[in-house]
């Protein structure tokens, strides 16, 4: 289902259709007909800003000030608070889009989060920025977008591969206990260090290679649903905003950005 904020960009036999009015998610990537993000309100690929994953129940603290967040992932808050907001459309071209969306409550700091698509006939990039009006605050940006698993209903599953520098041990709480250990094997629901840069291989055999690489240096690999597996770069760790925080300043912006690329087998 398609509705008036909806953008769709072509390239070659790409096509990228953007719900501004959804989270600014990428609610679907068709190439030559075949659709590789999962469907649905709460899927395709959406932008996690200004934090990525779990913020321990939901407090974070800026220098002696501590803020609370809405509760939306019972004890934590989860994802940020753009992915189901209505974003503004800046530009447009066939191929290209960007959008803009300020940040309001229950964010406690006054913002700005700029998002832009570039789709080519073999590959998507998609930018993150985001700035302050005026106080300095910490953030993290990234993105969660759900892989269908089988790109085809008689298709084979997808396959993961990537290497990473280490594994975020994650608690019993899903958040990470400030232990870095060796990359374990699946499934996942977990964050791991790639000071490198983000750079993971989604194939399905006979079908389609997809790469996912980013600026960012974390990753949060999740497998553990039937219907998708995620990839999902991200500038910090899972509760980030208090273990490492990344300020924002007036002369300095968070900014970040993931390519796709793919290839037919």
């Amino acid at each position: 289902m398609t509705t008036r904020d909806d953008i769709l960009l072509t390239a070659g036999d790409a096509e990228l259709t953007v719900q501004a009015g959804n989270g600014c998610r990428a609610g679907s990537l068709r190439i030559g007909g075949t659709e590789v993000l999962r469907p649905g309100d709460h899927y395709g690929s959406f932008p996690m800003v200004p934090w990525c994953g779990r913020t321990e129940n939901g407090r974070f603290k800026n220098g002696a000030r501590e803020h609370e967040l809405p509760v939306n992932d019972p004890p934590h808050a989860i994802h940020g608070t753009v992915r189901d907001s209505a974003w503004r459309t800046a530009h447009r071209t066939d191929s290209q889009a960007s959008f803009t969306y300020d940040l309001v409550d229950p964010w406690p700091y006054k913002g700005r989060v700029t998002q832009v698509f570039e789709l080519t006939e073999d590959a998507l990039t998609i930018r993150l920025g985001v700035e302050t009006y005026d106080d300095s605050f910490p953030a993290q940006a990234g993105w969660h977008p759900w892989f269908l698993r089988r790109l085809t209903e008689d298709g084979p599953d997808v396959t993961l591969d990537f290497d990473a520098a280490w594994q975020e041990e994650r608690g019993a709480d899903h958040l990470p206990t400030g232990r870095r250990v060796d990359p374990r094997p699946g499934p996942w629901d977990d964050c791991f260090g790639m000071p490198d840069g983000v750079d993971v291989t989604l194939t399905w055999p006979g079908q389609l290679e997809l790469q996912v690489t980013s600026s960012a240096q974390w990753a949060v690999i999740y497998d553990e649903q039937p219907e998708a597996v995620c990839v999902e770069p991200q500038t910090g760790p899972p509760n980030g905003l208090n273990t490492l925080p990344r300020l924002v300043t007036p002369i300095e912006p968070l900014e970040t950005a993931t390519t796709w690329t793919w290839r037919r087998l």
